[in-house]
């Protein structure tokens, strides 16, 4: 009975959060909202003893991802008047897309429920006595190690590409160069001067 309330409670929150993602005209409660629902979400992911998935889902996408979303929109300069121009233009393709995408999700429901294997995605192939973490352990590191670490790789490629894209050298900037830090000498960082007294520093 507890499950069962915990369940509809965290699927209506992540319902509702998902949809004022959508319907918020502030884009930075837009982001709140979706930091809502991926602990909504992780919330369910716990319930189905998912308890990796649940970490995973708050670490990287709350943790990294919706904070760095919110720190960018806070950041820049968004011109919301220069946004809205142009809605009602787009607003019959929009349409179209999202009756596309409601029938999409209406014909899978009803063929889910309607197949006589419905009841069995419901069961847990992990085996007795393995915990969720450990499986999941198993199945990436022991089958799919190379696509898992070459995925880690492109990651790491994609990450170090944005930042050589956005870098950018301008003249007049001052730069920290650490290595004619660590090769300077006393006499270039050091300068005695012999004031007399009664006299300051011109």
């Amino acid at each position: 009975m507890l499950q069962a309330a915990a369940f509809w409670l965290l699927s209506i929150v992540a319902i509702g959060s998902a949809f004022m993602v959508v319907a918020a005209r502030n884009p930075v409660r837009a982001v709140l909202f979706l930091i809502l629902a991926f602990f909504s979400a992780a919330g369910l992911f716990v319930l189905l003893g998912a308890e990796f998935l649940a970490m995973i889902l708050v670490i990287v996408y709350v943790g990294a991802v919706a904070v760095l979303f919110l720190f960018v929109v806070m950041m820049l300069d968004i011109d919301f008047a220069e946004l809205k121009q142009g809605f009602l233009s787009y607003l019959p393709l929009g349409g179209l897309v999202a009756l596309v995408l409601a029938a999409e999700l209406i014909i899978v429901g009803f063929t889910w429920v309607s197949a006589d294997t419905a009841g069995q995605a419901l069961q847990s192939p992990t085996p007795a006595g393995v915990s969720n973490v450990e499986a999941l352990g198993a199945l990436i590191y022991d089958r799919y190690v190379f696509f898992f670490q070459a995925a880690g790789l492109i990651l790491l490629v994609a990450m170090i590409g944005a930042i050589v894209l956005t870098l950018r050298h301008r003249e007049g900037v001052k730069r920290q160069d650490i290595g004619k830090q660590v090769r300077r000498t006393r006499a270039e960082s050091v300068e005695v001067v012999d004031i007399e007294s009664g006299e300051g520093i011109g």
